[in-house]
């Protein structure tokens, strides 16, 4: 499944978070689309990343949810909400 992270900073600097993440990865399950991060911060990180396993959404958010409030959310690619539209239409 397809999710959409964003992270709002909390109770750490850009440098501190910047040194963590340098030594951080993913836990196995989680793989990552996309990490963007953004010249705010609220939200200052998005991430795009597909998992088949709540349990490595869950370990992810662990490790992070002391410097950071996280939200994740599901989401579907374009091509996905069309397809899903035109057949809801079609039902019509």
């Amino acid at each position: 499944m397809l999710f959409v992270t964003l992270g709002n900073a909390r109770d750490s600097t850009t440098k501190s978070r910047v040194a963590r993440r340098a030594g951080w990865k993913y836990p196995e399950g989680i793989r990552v689309i996309g990490e963007y991060w953004l010249m705010r911060p609220d939200p200052f990180l998005v991430l795009i990343s597909e998992s088949d396993s709540p349990e490595s959404m869950l370990a992810a958010l662990a490790d992070w949810d002391d410097v950071m409030d996280i939200t994740v959310t599901p989401a579907v690619s374009s091509e996905q909400g069309l397809k899903a539209a035109a057949a809801l239409l079609a039902a019509q």
